[in-house]
């Protein structure tokens, strides 16, 4: 793996569903302290351990768990600055998937 340019930074990822985290990643790259700033939840934060692959110069795999049972996997194209998420979480029906696209900014 090459360096982990998004270590030690902090990103503001819009969605294309109207949500907006804080992102803060620490500086050895393997963990991401998210804050929802907007949206239905907003308001929440958690710290989680991150699982991270360059697949391309530039382009991150980034993928956690959440406390809630939430996965969340990420492509994150620093070239662009451009965010392909997907993540899944239960509901009473059954659990769920979501592919959303999205935009950063440093923060």
């Amino acid at each position: 793996m090459s360096t982990l340019t998004y270590a030690g930074r902090t990103y503001l990822f819009r969605v294309d569903n109207g949500v907006v985290f804080r992102n803060t990643y620490s500086a050895d790259g393997a963990s991401l302290h998210y804050e929802t700033l907007a949206g239905p939840a907003a308001g929440t934060q958690e710290t989680v351990t991150l699982h991270a692959a360059e697949s391309a110069p530039g382009v991150f795999v980034l993928g956690w768990v959440e406390r809630s049972g939430m996965t969340i996997t990420h492509v994150m194209n620093l070239n662009t600055d451009t965010v392909h998420a997907f993540w899944t979480y239960e509901t009473a029906s059954g659990r769920v998937g979501e592919l959303h696209t999205g935009t950063i900014e440093p923060a």
